[in-house]
Parts: structure tokens; sequence; C-alpha cells
């Protein structure tokens, strides 16, 4: 558990002098398809399904075992309307640990388990309390004098600022805005639920339970404004330790841990080659890197996808046989750490040889596979309408082929150069 520590003096927010603690967690996702993943090894993404389960068991075992005395949940519980009832089960098995644990939870709908996306349903124990979607809702825990505050969405899309309506800080307790939003201004995050800090502060609570954002972020210190991050990473795009965090008020000072629970990691590798090194070179360079990296692990499985640029001498040899190629990479992974997947494996290379070393009779091909500005779009075009037809439905957020279109085709260019060079 790393310590991250901000001092905040609750009874400056006219609340009283309370001691307690709480887990503050967001965007479980549970349920998520793995569909990219599937695509590419189903194996990896059955191991990435699980270690999304395993991470909120983890959460609700260090609840246990640290006597918290509530748990806030930010949204997102679910990916998705279930296919079945098993992930509402395993939620419900969850929740009663803590019920036996006289643990309450308190939990809003996000923009992935909307009200009107959620078709099926499981009764939970008595110890989850929901906020509403209609209407900004407050939870009391009398006993420690805690308010809790929020609103759940109703629809997937929630475009109006939900927070300027929540009811304003109940004087004399500790109180806890819960809501889920992109905030403002966030980059590559739809505006769901925008507001701003200062909306936030407007209320003159304590401390605001936020999620949406996958990445664990302190937005403001006064008052402490959190986003946890997700409990478990679910695509390279979300690499690095995962997790909630624990927020512990004593005696009118706030301070935030947080806590890591995720079961599995991406991460990101990227080797530079050329024109004079040798295949095994670039193997032991990649074992090297692995190594280097292996102690951020945790002893977790690890998903790679591993980058390779520059100039390549065996690039025909390469170019004949990428599958073997492939195999050797993990090899030299394994190598330095055993428990590690190959999710993608990137080759920006370029041949030692030119178009002008080419014969001619190969160059106007070669100008053909040239991509440039509204050609690539039309690529794109093209390809929108083949990969929904294809088998396993490869629509995706990440490229289905393992690279951009553009990519592909400045691949299929060099490979085409190897071998018209090979060929004298």
């Amino acid at each position: 558990m790393v310590a991250l520590k901000w001092t905040f003096k609750a009874t400056d927010r006219r609340c009283v002098v309370t001691s307690f603690r709480f887990i503050h967690a967001a965007d479980l996702h549970l349920g998520s398809p793995f569909k990219g993943l599937s695509v590419k090894d189903e194996q990896l993404a059955a191991l990435f399904s699980r270690a999304t389960r395993q991470a909120l068991a983890l959460l609700v075992t260090r609840s246990v075992e640290l006597a918290v005395d509530f748990v806030v949940i930010a949204g997102d519980v679910y990916d998705g309307d279930w296919k079945d009832n098993k992930v509402g089960l395993f939620f419900n098995r969850e929740m009663a640990r803590l019920q036996r644990a006289g643990i309450p939870v308190y939990l809003l709908r996000g923009n992935h388990d909307a009200a009107s996306v959620i078709t099926k349903t499981i009764t939970l124990p008595d110890n989850v309390h929901e906020f509403s979607t209609s209407k900004p809702a407050t939870f009391l825990i009398e006993e420690k004098k805690v308010a809790l505050h929020g609103q759940g969405f109703t629809d997937r899309a929630a475009y109006e600022n939900l927070a300027i309506g929540y009811p304003s800080a109940m004087a004399g307790w500790f109180n806890i805005g819960v809501l889920h939003t992109s905030m403002t201004g966030r980059e590559g995050h739809e505006a769901y639920a925008p507001c701003s800090v200062d909306d936030l502060r407007s209320r003159a609570y304590d401390y605001w339970a936020l999620g949406h954002v996958h990445e664990f972020e302190i937005v403001a210190s006064d008052p402490l404004v959190v986003f946890p991050g997700n409990l478990q990473g679910r695509s390279i795009r979300e690499q690095g330790a995962r997790g909630a965090v624990l927020v512990t008020v004593d005696d009118g000072i706030a301070t935030v841990d947080r806590l890591i629970v995720d079961n599995a990691r991406f991460i990101s590798i990227g080797i530079d080659v050329t024109e004079g090194d040798l295949e095994v070179d670039v193997l032991k360079r990649i074992e090297d890197e692995v190594t280097r990296l292996s102690a951020e692990f945790d002893g977790k499985p690890i998903a790679a996808r591993i980058r390779i640029s520059g100039i390549c001498a065996f690039y025909d040899d390469l170019a004949r046989d990428r599958a073997q190629w492939l195999d050797e990479v993990l090899a030299a992974c394994q190598r330095a750490y055993s428990d590690i997947w190959i999710e993608k494996l990137e080759l920006r290379l370029s041949p030692a040889v030119t178009v002008a070393e080419t014969p001619f009779a190969g160059v106007e091909l070669l100008k053909a596979l040239e991509v440039h500005g509204d050609d690539a779009i039309h690529v794109d075009e093209i390809l929108m309408e083949i990969l929904p037809k294809m088998p396993g439905g490869l629509a995706t957020n990440d490229s289905p082929l393992g690279a951009s279109n553009v990519e592909l085709l400045k691949e299929a260019r060099e490979l085409l150069l190897a071998r018209m060079a090979a060929a004298g």
C-alpha cells in the first residue's frame, strides 16, 4: 500500500471532529467482454476477465481486514447489461461478505451501468445502499456523523451538471459527495456529468468521491477531490498498478492511502534496432528490458505490447516467418519473467534496401502501396465494411488487425521491397 497524504482540517468546513475510515472505489466494470483481446488471444482475455473479478474480491478482503466503517463505489460496477446473472451473483456474493463483516456499501450508477442499460437484476444484501437516479439523495451514518450525497445515471449519456443540484453541506457532519463524472476539459473523455472543481467546492463538502476517469488522481486537496482509478486495467491504454483508495479521517484530518488490488497488468516496451543488429542482439535487448521492468510487476501476470522500430538487416527472414519471430520474442520475455504474455507485437521496421535499389519492374507496384491523405481514409472505410463480417466481430477501439491501416500498407510495401531485393 502506497501512502499519499494530504492534510485537511475538517473543522474548517463546519464538520464535527470525528474519526472513521472508508474505502473509495469506482469503475469495477464487472462483465467486461475483452472482445479485442479475445481476438488476439482467448486465454489472455480469460485471464483478464478473471482478474477483474479477483480485484473486487481482494478489495473486499482488504476492507474486512482493515475493518473500514463503510465502502463507497462511485459508478460503473458493471460494464454493461449482463448476458446472464453470473456477474450479478458474483457482485452479490462479495457484498454479502461485507455484510457479514458489518460494513455498509454506498454506490451509484455510472454511464456503463445506468438504469436504462441494465435490464437484469439480482437482489443485493441490505447493507448495499444505492443512490437515486432521478434526483440527488443523502444517506446518513448517524454514529459517525457522516452524510453521503449522490445521484446515479438514468441513461448512458448524462450531459447535465449533476453536481450543482446536490444539496448543501450539513453543518456538523462530515459531508461526502459521490459522483460519476468526467469533470471538464479531460482529453479522451466525453462530457459525462461535466463540472468544475469550483462547482464541487460550492457544495462545501469535505470529500468528493469521484468515478469515471480510470487513472488515479488527486484533483484538489481543499477539499479532497479524488479519482481512485479503476480496480483492474482492461487494455493497453490502462497500464500500471490499479486499485482504490483508503480514506482515514482522524480528529478532523483526512489522509488518503492508495490500495493496489489489480491481479494482472499491461505494459509497453519499445526497442530500437539498427542495421548492424543481429536477431540475437534484438532478442537479448528485449530480455534485458523485461528484466529491468520486472521489479514493477509485483509478481502479477503481464500482458506486454512490444514495439520494435528501426532499420532491420534480417527483415526478409522475419517477414517470411513472422509467427516464428513472435514465438522468439515471447521466449525472450519469458526468460526474464515467467508469467508474461504478448498482447501485441508491433514491427515498425524497414529493410536495409531502398526503392532505388529495386528492379524497375517493381517500382510501380511499390508506388501503388504508398498511402497519402485521403487514401488512408478510403482504406479505413473499406475495412470498416469488411471487419464486422469477420468471425468473432472485430469491432473494437484497438486496431483489430494489430496495426493501423496505414501501417499495414507500409508493412506490405516493405515486405515486397525485401523480397524483390532478395530475388535480385
